[in-house]
């Protein structure tokens, strides 16, 4: 792995971190529902659709459309500033986050989870290649698939370290929600300003080596 592959690789662990950090206080707020795991989200909206509680099932779907939303604007936003996309994707994570903050203090849940949802959404574009994110952030199954083929593999004459690379990713959105549970019970909603300074330091760091991570391994 080049040295740049290897910058491109420690940032997403830092992202996935993020994520997983974001999604312990949507969970925590939400009790039960996810603003980064919209599979989870989906089992919950089906299953409480099937058994007839729509309040809850409502809410799954309302948050799979803000999320998707998320990745839409991302897109967009990414689309129109060219190369220095990973820094203005990062910047608009920074700033949704910034209005869940505000919406903590004014006592709206629904601020809250709606921007949460939608920068962890925006988050998801920021290895955008154009047809597709080439690095996954917050969809683990994935990742977790990959890190059994490549465990697969070693024992078949493959790659012998591979699966570190995945197992990384992993671990890195575990001690995100591990941290953020934490920061959570110890100063509540006030913790997210953590995730705003990670996000805009991240923004910094693209701003200035927009071009990091722009031939990076498919993670």
């Amino acid at each position: 792995m080049s040295e740049e592959d290897r910058g491109t690789y420690v940032t997403a662990v830092v992202l996935a971190a993020l994520a997983g950090y974001v999604d312990a206080f949507g969970f925590i707020t939400l009790g039960g529902f996810f603003v980064s795991f919209m599979s989870g989200n989906t089992t919950r909206m089906g299953v409480s659709a099937v058994e007839g509680h729509w309040h809850p099932a409502l809410i799954g779907a309302g948050i799979i459309v803000l999320f998707v939303l998320g990745v839409v604007i991302g897109s967009l936003v990414g689309h129109r500033v060219g190369h220095r996309r990973r820094a203005a994707v990062l910047t608009l994570t920074a700033v949704l986050l910034v209005v869940a903050v505000a919406g903590s203090a004014v006592g709206s849940t629904q601020i809250v989870v709606a921007a949460l949802a939608l920068a962890m959404g925006a988050e998801n574009t920021v290895f955008d290649r154009g047809s597709g994110s080439s690095i996954s952030l917050t969809y683990m199954t994935g990742t977790l698939v990959k890190l059994g083929r490549s465990i697969a593999a070693a024992t078949t004459g493959g790659a012998r370290w591979e699966w570190l690379r995945f197992a990384g990713l992993w671990l890195g959105l575990l001690a995100g929600v591990a941290s953020g549970t934490g920061v959570h019970r110890a100063i509540g909603m006030a913790g997210l300003w953590i995730a705003v300074v990670v996000a805009a330091v991240l923004a910094v760091v693209f701003a200035r080596r927009p071009h990091l991570g722009l031939n990076g391994a498919n993670t």
